[in-house]
């Protein structure tokens, strides 16, 4: 079973007004949902996965919520219950659906939910026509990098939602790449002294990445790509998922509570590895970066590789100004070699050795939207760079991607660090 190719995968190249950026942002969404049945866009294969539907009914809801509402005389919402159905955490704005119920929103129908999407769109098209400046300027840039964020999991819980089918379809039907023999390992050395990381030029940033701030690092090194799947085929057959001495402690409560014995998607048979992707199942190629690990899978990889991983201020030193690539695809791909640090982005999510805690001097916006990032700061994890699944020009350098130390069903991997 394989289901139709998506219409697009392309964003518009940096449209020259919020206008035409809005648009584009919304008509992406849509492209990314529009291979998918209603059945399919109904499904919640386990509580952290939203349904498809839900996604394009709350990145619609952000719009209407926080600035047609307050912003766009004599707007009439285009239905009261949504406030309800479609608030994902906000508390400010009321009582919402328990998260691991949004399956059971059979109604409104998917059809419904679009037309909500073209009613708020109208109401963005002729607030945007009156002139957005400032605080609205503001909160649609944040609208849409919110909704951005929503396309990347749109793609993370669809393949979720498709691999517990035994079917096992294809997002999106296409042959697996080339696979290049990834050049050896090699470690960028940097010395200790005092850095400056986070956010503070112009451009568009969360809040979580400010203020820029210094930070003293001893010398360390890091890996010159990411750790692939033939790698971790070591880990594996070195025993690493017995080993409790490789793991943190609750990690290793994991891998006995889960039964874990490799990564995600993953399934051992006769014929071999393999993995579930986008694509549909194929077999695991060793030369592309491993994917779909825990932060507790990454810790005791890198202690096995007599390594640790990074953490946040380093990875973002050792990325310096480079630009994250975009890979444009649905699956990581092996490494085409090169000088310097590659596979920044566009490849697989970093986890880093740092929880994901406010930076010096942090405050939270004022309003329901300072909810946005700031009251998730305790019991997570930070990651950097991109993935394949993260809309090109959506990620920069200073980016803080944050997920639950447990958490496997993000695009998410491995670089190694060391002390120098």
């Amino acid at each position: 079973m394989v289901i139709a190719e998506p219409s697009t995968r392309a964003y518009a190249a940096e449209p020259n007004t919020l206008s035409s950026r809005y648009a584009a942002v919304r008509a992406a969404t849509e492209a990314l949902a529009a291979p998918l049945s209603a059945e399919d866009q109904q499904v919640q294969s386990m509580p952290d996965v939203s349904p498809t539907k839900w996604h394009l009914a709350h990145t619609t809801w952000f719009f209407e919520t926080f600035l047609l509402g307050p912003e766009l005389q004599g707007y009439e919402p285009f239905d009261p219950a949504f406030h309800y159905l479609f608030n994902s955490y906000y508390e400010a704005e009321g009582p919402r659906q328990p998260r691991p119920e949004r399956g059971l929103i059979t109604r409104p129908s998917l059809e419904r939910v679009l037309a909500y999407r073209a009613h708020v769109d109208a109401g963005m098209a002729r607030l945007l026509a009156s002139g957005s400046a400032g605080r609205v300027a503001d909160l649609v840039e944040l609208g849409l990098n919110h909704e951005q964020q929503h396309q990347e999991l749109i793609l993370m819980d669809i393949k979720h939602v498709l691999s517990r089918n035994p079917l096992k379809p294809a997002y999106h039907a296409a042959p697996a790449a080339a696979s290049r023999e990834p050049a050896p390992l090699r470690w960028q050395a940097f010395p200790a002294g005092l850095r400056q990381i986070g956010h503070g030029g112009d451009g568009f940033a969360f809040d979580n990445e400010r203020p820029r701030h210094r930070v003293y690092l001893e010398a360390f090194e890091i890996a010159d790509r990411l750790t692939t799947c033939g790698e971790y085929l070591g880990f594996i057959e070195d025993g690493g998922y017995r080993r409790p001495e490789l793991w943190l402690s609750d990690g290793w409560a994991m891998v006995q509570a889960e039964g874990w014995t490799a990564p995600l998607y993953w399934s051992g048979g006769e014929d071999g590895w393999r993995m579930f992707s986008l694509h549909g199942e194929r077999p695991v190629d060793p030369a592309e970066p491993v994917c779909h690990l825990s932060h507790y899978e990454a810790d005791a990889y890198a202690r096995w590789a007599a390594a640790r991983l990074p953490t946040e201020a380093e990875w973002e030193t050792a990325a310096g100004s480079s630009a994250l690539e975009d890979s444009g695809g649905l699956h990581p791909s092996s490494d085409a070699g090169g000088e310097g640090l590659r596979q920044l982005g566009g490849q697989v999510w970093q986890w880093t050795a740092s929880a994901y805690l406010p930076y010096p001097r942090f405050r939270t916006a004022p309003g329901a939207v300072g909810e946005y990032n700031g009251k998730f700061m305790s019991g997570q994890m930070a990651l950097r760079g991109s993935a394949c699944v993260t809309p090109p020009g959506h990620a920069r350098i200073t980016y803080r991607n944050f997920f639950p130390p447990q958490a496997r069903w993000a695009f998410a991997g491995v670089r190694l660090a060391r002390d120098a």
